[in-house]
């Protein structure tokens, strides 16, 4: 842990002593004594984290200390040290930038132990929240949405250009696709970006608490409502609200939606304050939200209102190699935080990955990979460790919208392999003849 810098700055040597070593019981601190204002000011380039300053020194005063070592470091914690009480010198130097003022005593060394423990915790905090900023910042940058087919590089060409207005962004794709991820990515990389991010999904929500959960409520609002309740639209005030799987909210919550987005404004449950929002707002669907428009399930005035700029994903059976960018990617990623040794993946694992329709898409590509990783003895997968959840093959098998042609020869080819390539079997068993499964054989078709 990396030591807590604290200037004393005090013309009275054994006083300051004193002051020094009961700081130093923590042994975090790292404590300097200067008897001048002019060496604390010749020592500024060790960089402390505090300095504790007597406000009558020999060479200086403490206000003029203070200003010297603000122009330079305007954020750097003062504390003032006097032998004497005076509430209006106290007010100035607080209103100079002093982070505290207070009498030399008994308490005195207290106290400043005290002051130096609080500047150390809200040191800390500071710099997880900007470690915390980065990692997000690299964690949603577009970067790390990963894949080079056509696809995907039209999915970053709207995400860029949603980038450069407020506009309302619906993400359209199946259940996996990513929509959450993409979201994240336009705030992250737009203005807002130091600004809250509130994800809410909708369909995990019951219908009776939606109101209060997105609105909030004042206390009293109904039984049970003990103390006021900041809503989700409240909290994401400055910056972006996603609202996933809209589809799955009720018509009346559909309309009370409409106002808010309407007025830009809104009212907690049981109150009767307005109040004001700037909400860059992103929904994702994965149903069809014209066709539930027709079928009376979603208002067409929200519809409209909610359209905005559309971002289309593509699920993962569409988008060729990808599957295997993403497959390399999981796997990296996996054996790093598992701290396991890199892991290729082998050809005909590759051709394994490629054969396979992904109904739940990326995030079922992801836990197959990480599967295969614990189940692979060596440093490279094979095929034998990539195992699908074939619970439903053949949905799955559907899922690849291949031709008719095209599903006759994966079927001949399945229980090929099934029947150790015994070709007669497989033509009893599929009732062809057997001159079919040789012609195809012939012309390398399976």
């Amino acid at each position: 842990m990396s030591s807590f810098k604290i200037f004393i700055v005090e013309d009275d040597r054994f006083y300051g002593e004193l002051l020094k070593r009961h700081l130093q019981l923590n042994p975090e601190n790292e404590v300097y004594l200067y008897l001048t204002g002019k060496d604390c000011l010749t020592n500024l380039h060790l960089m402390p984290d505090m300095i504790s300053l007597d406000y009558r020194l020999p060479d200086f005063s403490g206000d003029s200390i203070l200003k010297k070592v603000h122009f330079d470091y305007p954020d750097l914690p003062i504390v003032i040290v006097s032998g004497q009480e005076d509430v209006k010198t106290a007010v100035y130097l607080l209103k100079e930038g002093a982070y505290d003022y207070f009498v030399k005593d008994q308490d005195t060394q207290d106290r400043l132990w005290n002051v130096a423990n609080k500047i150390r915790e809200n040191k800390q905090l500071k710099r997880e929240i900007n470690v915390l900023k980065e990692e997000v910042g690299k964690k949603y940058n577009f970067a790390n949405i990963k894949g080079n087919s056509t696809a995907i590089k039209n999915v970053f060409s709207l995400m860029d250009r949603a980038l450069k207005a407020r506009i309302t962004v619906s993400i359209i794709g199946e259940t996996g696709t990513g929509k959450e991820l993409v979201a994240k990515a336009i705030h992250y990389n737009s203005t807002r970006t130091n600004q809250p991010f509130v994800a809410v999904n909708v369909a995990a929500i019951p219908s009776e608490l939606i109101e209060s959960e997105l609105f909030g409520y004042e206390k009293g609002a109904f039984t049970g409502a003990n103390a006021r309740k900041i809503g989700k639209f409240e909290q994401a005030n400055g910056g972006t609200i996603f609202l996933d799987e809209i589809g799955e909210m009720s018509l009346n919550m559909q309309s009370k939606l409409l106002r808010v987005l309407q007025e830009n404004e809104l009212s907690r449950l049981g109150g009767n304050t307005l109040i004001k929002l700037d909400v860059r707002l992103i929904v994702s669907t994965h149903k069809n939200l014209a066709d539930e428009v027709k079928n009376g399930n979603f208002r067409e005035d929200l519809y409209y209102r909610l359209l905005g700029l559309p971002i289309e994903l593509p699920p993962l059976r569409q988008r060729g190699n990808d599957i295997i960018v993403l497959a390399k990617y999981f796997t990296d990623e996996f054996c790093e935080a598992n701290n396991l040794p890199t892991k290729s993946i082998s050809l005909k694992a590759q051709e394994k990955l490629m054969s396979y329709g992904y109904p739940g898409n990326v995030r079922e590509l992801k836990a197959v990979i990480e599967l295969a990783v614990v189940l692979s003895d060596t440093t490279e997968i094979g095929p034998e460790s990539i195992n699908f959840n074939t619970t439903d093959s053949i949905s799955n098998f559907l899922f690849n919208e291949c031709t008719l042609e095209e599903y006759n020869k994966r079927i001949v080819s399945y229980f090929l392999e099934k029947n150790d390539n015994n070709v007669v079997v497989t033509a009893k068993k599929l009732n062809i003849g057997k001159s079919t499964i040789y012609r195809m054989l012939k012309n390398h078709e399976i």
